[in-house]
């Protein structure tokens, strides 16, 4: 005996009823747990600092080797620090002038103008100096050593080397590694001298303070504890700040959209590890 076709009709919405009623009202992926994207940004996170601890690790080791080569050294030195001098020159200018703007002016308030070069020298050493000078170095520097790499990994030029039995680490990596971190602390001294020439500026010249009482006051109140803070930062950034454009641009996808972000994750990165190294060293000195 068949069936009629109604009784097949009942029979299958039956089996589809049964089926929703296993599956829920959310469907065969309700009972399934969602995965959380926190996970995967933190490991994320993890990784991506492991790989530039390694990477540093060959870089520093590729740092011995390429002293064998002082004119690539001092080359990247130029590339880094005179080339950024101008950008340095007028930020230290404009901000040691603000300073001393700032500064006569709250000091007016409790007569204690003639401490303005205290109050100068000690914001530009110990902070405002190393900071703006990593800042503007990551902008100008960073940028220019991410760029660089980054277009010679897509024109297959590190490619190139490799083929040639030649290390790039040690040939590119390391040579513009060295040059940004010793152009750093030389910038960010022309940084301090040239903030405290225009705190003068507007001290002296501009709101009348004896040119004596601006420099005997500096000079009696800043130590070295004070002067070596600032040198101490200078280092730290320098290395952070060149290690990660290298590492950027290392990195970087072989195409003109990588380079490009490249570009932007190192200015983006060094920018607020700078920020935050600049509070643990500036916690480390109290």
């Amino acid at each position: 005996m068949t069936d009629s076709p109604g009784a097949n009709a009942e029979a299958g919405g039956a089996h589809q009823v049964r089926a929703a009623a296993v599956r829920g009202p959310g469907g065969p992926d309700a009972a399934r747990p969602r995965k959380s994207a926190r996970p995967g940004i933190l490991l994320g996170g993890v990784a991506r600092a492991g790989a530039i601890a390694l990477f540093a690790l060959r870089l520093v080791a590729a740092c011995g080797p390429a002293f064998a080569r002082p004119t690539l050294i001092v080359q990247q030195i130029y590339n880094a620090g005179a080339r950024s001098l101008v950008i340095i020159m007028l930020s230290g200018l404009f901000t040691g002038m603000v300073l001393g703007l700032q500064g006569a002016y709250l000091l007016a308030r409790f007569g204690s103008e003639n401490l303005l070069g205290v109050a100068a020298a000690l914001s530009l050493l110990r902070e405002l100096g190393p900071v703006l000078t990593s800042l503007l170095f990551a902008g100008r520097a960073g940028t220019a050593l991410t760029s660089e790499i980054g277009l010679m990994r897509a024109t297959d030029q590190l490619t190139a080397i490799e083929m040639m039995a030649v290390d790039p680490m040690r040939y590119v990596a390391a040579p513009r590694f060295l040059g940004g971190f010793i152009a750093m602390p030389l910038l960010a001294a022309i940084f301090n001298v040239i903030g405290l020439f225009g705190a003068q500026l507007i001290g002296v010249w501009e709101r009348g303070i004896d040119p004596a009482a601006f420099w005997s006051q500096m000079q009696s109140s800043v130590v070295l504890r004070d002067a070596s803070e600032g040198i101490i930062k200078s280092l730290v950034f320098g290395f952070v700040v060149t290690l990660i454009a290298v590492y950027e641009g290392y990195h970087s996808e072989p195409t003109a959209e990588g380079v490009g972000l490249a570009t932007t994750r190192t200015v983006v990165t060094a920018s607020w590890l700078t920020l935050l190294l600049d509070y643990m060293v500036t916690a480390a000195f109290m």
